[in-house]
């Protein structure tokens, strides 16, 4: 029983890349970025207050 613990312990602590394991250094470009909801949320928010106040100096001003 204690050799079998002994072998699911060294398999877990196995950190060696397999071969089927995506590349690390493989680049993302500017729209996997914008993609992102946090940052689509926010440029939505500026964007809502830059129409905001851009109705606000053609129409109350």
């Amino acid at each position: 029983m204690g050799a079998g613990c002994a072998i699911i312990a060294r398999e877990m602590l196995d950190t060696t890349q397999s071969e089927a394991a995506p590349p690390q250094d493989e680049p993302r470009g500017c729209l996997f970025a914008l993609s992102q909801p946090p940052l689509m949320i926010f440029l939505a928010v500026i964007g809502c207050l830059l129409l905001a106040a851009a109705l606000h100096d053609l129409l109350l001003l």
